[in-house]
């Protein structure tokens, strides 16, 4: 191959890099920040030669402009992102659901701020953050979005900016449906904790000036930890049941 051609396959590739480097930035298991800047970089440069040949048919001329053909590497990069991060949300809906299990259960307290985790986090949203995609990995899962987006390339081929009313619309409804399930995922602790509530509020009526919250905190938090361990392995596999569906439609699915 003379040099000729390599610079007729250079801004195909250029614009294919720009959409699967910026999609691997936010891609479920693949693109954690935890991984290798080096790993990740090999992903997407491996990725990249491998969709060549699907996209340079697709791709539309190259245009004179120095300005157009930034423009449209600008848009692959906004396509990337706004498809990694469509993936990335039902993956969320893991640690968010934890998130919300903490609150109730009593592992979460603005008193006991955690340097290392964050003002707003708990040790148990933390512990299913890393869990995800590892679950991700191990289960195969990665697959899925990998598919969809070489299939994203037909359906919005290089150099072609995102729709903006259907980016939208797909963005909303993936995060409805993150939020949903992670509410669904914490269903239990939220009836749990509505009873206990409500118990402990009767119990501190007829109590009088008896300090119950200093009696009731310890029995909620290991009350709680009872509960989750009856119903992580169950959370667990509700979770990727419908991660596995939610990331076999993303957009580009075959």
């Amino acid at each position: 191959m003379d040099w000729t051609s390599l610079l007729c396959w250079a801004p195909v590739f250029a614009l294919v890099l720009a959409r699967v480097g910026a999609t691997m930035a936010l891609l479920p298991g693949l693109g954690e920040s935890a991984a290798p800047a080096i790993v990740r970089i090999g992903l997407a440069l491996s990725i990249t030669i491998l969709l060549l040949p699907v996209a340079q048919p697709l791709t539309p001329p190259v245009p004179d402009s120095g300005l157009a053909m930034a423009l449209m590497v600008a848009g692959e990069v906004v396509t990337g992102l706004w498809f990694g991060w469509v993936a990335r949300m039902i993956v969320l809906a893991l640690p968010i659901g934890a998130q919300i299990i903490a609150y109730l259960i009593g592992l979460s307290n603005v008193l006991q701020p955690d340097a290392e985790l964050g003002a707003q986090s708990t040790a148990l949203g933390v512990l299913f953050e890393l869990a995800a995609p590892m679950l991700i990995l191990v289960s195969g899962l990665y697959v899925l979005p990998l598919q969809a987006l070489a299939g994203l390339f037909t359906l919005i081929p290089p150099g072609h900016m995102l729709p903006g009313g259907d980016g939208a619309q797909v963005a909303l409804q993936t995060v409805g449906t993150a939020f949903a399930l992670a509410l669904q995922l914490a269903s239990p602790f939220v009836v749990a904790s509505v009873v206990w509530n409500v118990a402990v509020g009767q119990i501190a009526r007829v109590g009088g000036r008896m300090q119950i919250y200093f009696v009731a905190m310890p029995a909620q938090i290991l009350g709680g930890l009872a509960l989750l361990m009856l119903t992580g392995s169950t959370i667990i596999l509700v979770w990727r049941d419908k991660a596995e569906s939610v990331l076999g439609l993303l957009p580009g699915s075959p």
